[in-house]
């Protein structure tokens, strides 16, 4: 099977924390016996990314190694695949619990967020990635893995000769420069041209689509790859699911019970004005849960990257609401764009 017929324009289940570099990750092991000592823990609950969750039970044994012999390590099981999908279920239950691989949120004192930032250089890329620019005004941004190396892109850049704009975005963005899968604000800064350092096309295709103005260059210190955010390939997707779902008679309308990427007044708003569509609640969505339904299309109100990545995989089309409303003729097609969050929980 070709890597085309695989994988969905932007997946990275090839990319991002399957990582073809060895690693030294910071778990910041002395951080969580504090806070087991200060709360007098009897239970600490560790969730892991999906590509970081071989390394738990090494990491508990470590854990444990140096916690009083009363105290449960737990594993959460459940998929994750950012901040905001907390294991709510298990956070609940334990008197510590410790989210690796993503930096926080919203800021609580029940949850400890470890980051584990990339040791990956990201000056060779770089200097690639300069044969896709030119010299003045340039935006910068980044995802939370390589935030540790923030102001080292900044002086590169500086260092030859480039105006470097960069800004915090939203609430739901903790790092100046940082870019989320579901939010692109960091972007909105006054340049012509974006270099995105980092792992994946998902990100740079949904800061193209959100910021069609813009000239958005790929610098992957992962994959050690450099192109430029092309979205025709990502549109005729989309397109197609919008078409395909035209003739839809019945809709399913999908609310995540996931602390962060829950809409329900998005998805309320779209099953009061249909008659035809039915509100459904759901943690995981996967096509197996919605084949059940037998529905005609489907609206995610959730992470949009469900919609884009796994869009493909589904029996029946699934949509953003933005494309909801140009399939039921709401909308003219050349309106689709970028579903984004943006706040918190």
């Amino acid at each position: 099977m070709t890597e085309d017929a695989e994988y969905s324009p932007g997946d990275l289940r090839a990319t991002g924390m399957a990582l073809k570099h060895d690693r030294e990750w910071d778990y910041e092991l002395d951080r969580i016996v504090e806070a087991v000592d200060e709360r007098d823990a009897s239970t600490v609950g560790l969730q892991f990314p999906e590509g970081l969750k071989r390394r738990g039970p090494r990491v508990a044994d470590d854990l444990r190694e140096l916690l009083p012999d009363d105290v449960t390590v737990m594993i959460s099981g459940q998929p994750c695949y950012g901040a905001c999908d907390l294991d709510t279920y298990l956070m609940q239950r334990t008197d510590v619990f410790v989210h690796f691989g993503h930096s926080p949120m919203k800021e609580s004192d029940k949850i400890i967020y470890v980051p584990l930032f990339s040791n990956v250089e990201v000056a060779p890329i770089m200097e690639e990635a300069l044969n896709e620019l030119e010299t003045g005004d340039v935006g910068l941004v980044t995802t939370a893995q390589h935030m540790n190396r923030f102001e080292e892109m900044r002086e590169f850049l500086e260092d030859r000769g480039f105006t470097v704009h960069t800004r915090r975005g939203d609430e739901r963005l903790t790092h100046e420069g940082q870019v989320l899968g579901c939010n692109y604000a960091s972007a909105d800064i006054d340049a012509d041209q974006v270099l995105y350092v980092g792992g994946g096309k998902f990100h740079p295709l949904g800061l193209a689509m959100e910021h069609p103005d813009k000239h958005v260059v790929i610098a992957d210190p992962v994959n050690n790859v450099v192109d430029v955010a092309d979205t025709e390939k990502f549109l005729k997707q989309r397109y197609g699911a919008v078409h395909r779902a035209m003739d839809a008679e019945t809709w399913g309308v999908i609310f995540s019970t996931k602390i962060g990427q829950g809409r329900l007044e998005t998805a309320r708003e779209i099953v009061d004005s249909n008659d035809d569509a039915y509100l459904l609640t759901m943690d995981e969505i996967t096509p197996d849960r919605l084949r059940n339904f037998g529905l005609d299309a489907y609206v995610n109100t959730a992470c949009p990257r469900v919609t884009t990545d796994d869009g493909p995989q589904f029996d029946a089309p699934i949509l953003t609401p933005g494309e909801y409303e140009i399939a039921i003729g709401e909308k003219p097609l050349d309106e689709l764009e970028f579903d984004t969050f943006h706040g918190t929980w």
